[in-house]
């Protein structure tokens, strides 16, 4: 079959790829990364938002953009136009996290004359990206692939979960999603944290990530607290700690005075819904076990903040 497809979502263009189906991708997002031999794609997306702000600016300016009922991204419809896509894949999950479903209905609507299929995916949880896969390689007229992938993904996540339940006890943590404001990550976070042996003491499976004060934090007072801002990598996120470690309370936690505060690469691992939440379960894993887990994520997936470089 000779398809075009554009993916304006990052998870699902690692989808699409872990499907087999690279060779098939005509264009992309201006988020999508991975793997890197997509970046040769055109971009058809971008974003209304000075991602350079830092994070309350950039929450009050995300905030601003949907009260006023628009979308934090433009998609160029000139551009779907221009390579005639058989096949779009886009999300109704979160209108901050990528092109949502309207803005390229009206797109497809405006312009592109090649009346493409639209796929949506919404994950809210971890179940649900095993059902985003299927969905895709059934869409894409390949769905023994889509069995495939999710089952070996679910069997990876299964040896994960395997090791830590030997433990005596499993350590609680809080999955930071958003800084300033304080922001808990939820959808499939909570799962991975289960998947990895640990228990998520404000994280909700299923339901949005949830808005926060640390006094909350302060009660919960897990053993371990990981740092894992949306769109941010490692150094970016280092570097928008202040607002949390300059906090008076921030001493009183029991994983600060441990050692226990990690900053992860969320940007490439916990906000993508997609085949790598293997690898963020396995990050989790050898952070709440670091003394007997070792995948090889340290430094790159993963470091203390004690470590970090602002």
């Amino acid at each position: 079959m000779n398809q075009r497809i554009v993916s304006l979502i990052a998870s699902g263009t690692e989808i699409v790829c872990a499907l087999g189906f690279e060779d098939q991708l005509v264009g992309r997002s201006h988020e999508c990364d991975f793997p890197s031999s997509i970046e040769r794609l055109p971009v058809c997306s971008s974003s209304k938002v000075d991602v350079v702000a830092d994070s309350s600016g950039i929450d009050s300016q995300v905030r601003s953009i949907v009260a006023d009922g628009l979308s934090v991204y433009d998609v160029d419809p000139r551009i779907l136009d221009r390579l005639a896509p058989t096949t779009i894949v886009t999300q109704s999950q979160c209108e901050v996290c990528a092109v949502s479903l309207h803005d390229v209905e009206r797109a497809v609507c405006e312009l592109v004359g090649s009346e493409p299929r639209v796929v949506s995916l919404e994950p809210m949880c971890l179940r649900d990206v095993w059902k985003d896969i299927r969905k895709v390689a059934s869409v894409l007229g390949n769905p023994e692939r889509g069995d495939e992938l999710a089952a070996r993904l679910s069997g990876r996540l299964q040896a994960i979960h395997a090791g830590p339940q030997t433990s005596e006890s499993r350590p609680s943590i809080a999955c930071i999603e958003w800084i300033d404001p304080l922001m808990v990550a939820g959808n499939w976070v909570p799962d991975l944290v289960d998947c990895a042996g640990g228990t998520d003491v404000l994280g909700r499976s299923g339901e949005h990530a949830d808005w926060i004060e640390i006094e909350q934090l302060l009660e919960a007072d897990p053993d371990v607290i990981a740092i894992m801002p949306c769109g941010f990598d490692i150094e970016r996120a280092s570097r928008e700690m202040a607002p949390l470690a300059e906090h008076p309370e921030w001493e009183r936690l029991s994983a600060v005075r441990k050692g226990r505060v990690v900053i992860t690469d969320g940007n490439q691992y916990f906000n993508r819904p997609g085949p790598r939440v293997v690898e963020s379960a396995e990050i989790l894993s050898e952070v709440l076990y670091p003394e007997r887990t070792d995948f090889g994520h340290r430094g790159t997936g993963w470091i203390n903040w004690k470590e970090s470089d602002p």
